[in-house]
């Protein structure tokens, strides 16, 4: 048994979901001769929707309601051009657009209801922003029908409990373990494949959720440690994970396998191929993360699993950053020796509800620094201002202050473990190319090596560290075995 994540671009328009229909078609076919047969696929919105979705609730919360309006006709363009190529049978279409005016409709009231109060609610934005998903499901369960597969489309409100969190629930696992089982097995053991949004859930009390942007690689990772599925496979518009972004490093390649621990750091560091959370369900319940090329499904892709491959001791895997950082200081030499200084720094940004990325203390405790979101900066050092109030009067801080236009650039790999020297090639490939680091960290457990970089400097630094470790030639055969 599989679970198969379809992202926004491989539902983006009509000859996607029809490369779309033939992948699972095939898995379909492999997938009966297994011991464990079975096949569910996770949709996101079309290419574009959520974007869509979220913009006209906001408009409205400013009173323009011309805009909701208009999008309603683009939105059902949108879904039927797909339909109209790819499904054949009228009573099929005609369902379709009954769903879709269904959708739109409200659409319609929640974007009016919104514009009457002036007002947004995290609630009401997880209403509306999971409404793309609500008309992509239904589409592509029909498609797939139009390819001789049976198929029924389910609302992951049925299937995934949450908090009520709005904009970033959680899960209640219990309980949306017993639904998911209840719903889909049968659906399964009769050779039916469910289809089901991504991105969605609800609240115990039936209340719809979003589970993050990007949370149908989530949804799918969910589904998929509920039933205990063989595979989680996360289908997108690359190549799997690669040593870098293709775009700034042009000889990235491709990773054949990497560890939960790898991918974990790659995506909380900026990694745009999963959502941070995707990999947490699969590692309770082991289960093997596939990341694999709509557009190009011959490709291997990249696995992922528990404990990747043995590797030469110090392989570094990939490199990634993270942009629109600011880097706030702490300063002064009446901080030595003083107790819960760090406490009161991080207690005040969570106060806030910042998050911070990234913490570098000096051996002589005169300051401490740490990596915030740039939109978060100007609360951050109001609440640190607030809170140090005293020991800026008495000079016992000297100074705390922000520094914008940073990037943390990682370096990741399991294998970097007590690798001698391994820092000084990091250090050495950013020098060479004359960067300057501000800061640098590394986590006790040693799989990433942090430094922090301006704007101009992020690219340089990347393509640098890739060529002195030679993340372009494959493990096996490079000069040196990092």
């Amino acid at each position: 048994m599989i679970v198969m994540k379809f992202g926004g671009t491989s539902v983006g328009n009509a000859d996607a979901f029809a490369q779309v229909a033939q992948i699972v078609k095939a898995a379909v076919a492999r997938e009966a001769v297994t011991d464990k047969p079975g096949v569910v696929v996770v949709t996101s919105a079309m290419s574009g929707v959520t974007n869509m979705l979220i913009e006209a609730a906001e408009r409205a919360a400013r009173g323009d309601e011309s805009f909701h309006q208009a999008q309603q006709d683009s939105l059902l363009l949108k879904h039927q051009v797909v339909a109209g190529r790819l499904v054949e049978d009228g009573s099929e279409r005609a369902a379709l657009t009954r769903i879709f005016e269904q959708r739109l409709a409200e659409f319609d009231r929640l974007c009016s209801s919104i514009a009457v109060l002036g007002e947004l609610t995290a609630r009401g934005l997880d209403v509306v922003s999971g409404l793309g998903e609500r008309m992509a499901a239904p589409l592509l369960a029909t498609v797939l029908r139009a390819n001789g597969l049976r198929t029924e489309a389910i609302d992951a409100t049925e299937l995934i409990v949450t908090d009520n969190a709005f904009g970033n629930a959680a899960p209640i696992t219990d309980l949306t373990e017993e639904r998911c089982r209840e719903r889909l097995l049968p659906l399964l053991q009769s050779g039916v494949v469910p289809v089901v949004t991504g991105f969605i859930g609800a609240t115990v009390d039936g209340v719809p959720t979003t589970l993050g942007r990007g949370g149908s690689d989530y949804s799918a990772a969910i589904i998929g440690a509920a039933l205990h599925a063989d595979e989680i496979q996360i289908w997108t518009d690359v190549n799997g994970v690669m040593t870098a972004d293709p775009r700034i490093v042009p000889n990235a390649r491709s990773l054949k396998q990497l560890s939960y621990e790898e991918v974990a750091e790659l995506a909380y560091y900026g990694a745009k191929v999963l959502h941070p959370k995707t990999v947490t369900p699969a590692i309770e319940k082991k289960i093997p993360v596939r990341v694999l090329n709509t557009f190009e499904p011959s490709h291997p892709g990249t696995l992922i699993v528990e404990k990747a491959q043995a590797e030469a001791r110090g392989t570094v895997k990939a490199i990634t950053a993270i942009r629109n950082m600011n880097l706030i200081t702490i300063a002064g030499r009446g901080m030595m020796g003083v107790p819960g200084i760090a406490a009161r720094t991080f207690g005040a940004v969570a106060r806030v509800g910042a998050n911070v990325l990234m913490i570098s203390q000096s051996s002589s405790e005169q300051s401490i620094c740490f990596v915030v979101p740039e939109s978060s900066a100007g609360e951050v050092i109001a609440a640190l201002r607030s809170e140090f109030q005293r020991e800026l009067e008495r000079h016992y801080i000297d100074d705390i202050h922000g520094m914008a236009h940073i990037n943390i650039v990682a370096v990741v790999g399991s294998g970097m473990r007590g690798t001698p020297g391994l820092a000084a090639r990091v250090f050495t490939a950013v020098a060479q190319a004359g960067i300057n680091v501000i800061a640098i960290a590394q986590g006790s457990s040693e799989a990433n090596i942090s430094l922090v970089v301006i704007d101009a400097d992020v690219t340089p630094a990347l393509r640098a560290i890739h060529d002195i470790f030679e993340l372009h030639i494959p493990t096996e055969v490079r000069t040196h075995k990092a």
